[in-house]
């Protein structure tokens, strides 16, 4: 079973969302665990879960002791040689990719931290194997919504969560988007759908669909062609 361990000061922006998702249904299938460590219960008396930045300046920043706490528990409860990957979602690390889910769905275990306010103490980073990653170039109030986006774009790629064939064809999975879907009605507003896709025809639906593919990457996200012909494969 895949285990999910979210460290987090507000669990209950996560009920929902695995409730309701894809996630859930992993959940209830046994494919995944999903476990809150909700930072305040890691708090001694008197203890805060936030304090002032040395140096001064706004805001506060998340302490190290209740993160640490927290993860020296899962760490030390895991099986010794469990493959796992301890994320904190941050504006300083790379973009997040298909590439990320694809690999962390290879593991047994994904951690992810959710810092708030300024941040997370940057010895976190020293004292653990943290790997960093970016939803994007914006700023958001904490990490648990960028959480969401790695947490169901993992779970998604575990085995047994969905039909392969609905993966196979995603955007990002063969370096490329996904061709234009349509559904009824055949005709609404004037705008027809393709008529090959009403032909029956079977291999001339799937090369249209694979030139619609390669189209559709050329006019929105050349980049990935880009990096396809460097590693070898003609751009259209």
């Amino acid at each position: 079973m895949f285990a999910i361990d979210l460290v987090t000061l507000f669990p209950e922006l996560f009920a929902p969302f695995v409730g309701l998702s894809i996630v859930g249904r992993a959940v209830e299938a046994g494919i995944a665990d999903v476990r809150y460590h909700h930072l305040l219960d890691e708090l001694a008396d008197g203890e805060r879960a936030d304090d002032a930045p040395f140096g001064g300046g706004p805001g506060m920043v998340l302490r190290i002791e209740p993160i640490a706490r927290v993860l020296d528990r899962i760490t030390a409860q895991a099986p010794a040689k469990e493959r796992r990957a301890i994320v904190v979602p941050s504006a300083s690390g790379p973009q997040f990719t298909q590439a990320h889910a694809q690999r962390w769905a290879q593991l047994d275990r994904l951690v992810i931290v959710c810092g708030h306010y300024e941040g997370i103490d940057d010895r976190l980073m020293q004292l653990y194997p943290v790997e960093e990653c970016s939803l994007g170039d914006f700023v958001v109030t904490g990490g648990e919504i960028p959480a969401l986006a790695f947490l169901d774009a993992t779970v998604r790629l575990l085995a047994g969560v969905l039909r392969p064939e609905s993966l196979e064809h995603e955007s990002f999975t063969a370096g490329s988007l996904d061709y234009p879907s349509y559904t009824r009605p055949a005709s609404f507003r004037g705008v027809d759908v393709p008529a090959v896709l009403l032909s029956g025809d079977h291999a001339k639906i799937g090369a249209w669909r694979r030139e619609q593919s390669r189209l559709r990457t050329a006019a929105r996200r050349r980049d990935l062609l880009e990096n396809a012909s460097l590693q070898g494969e003609e751009a259209p």
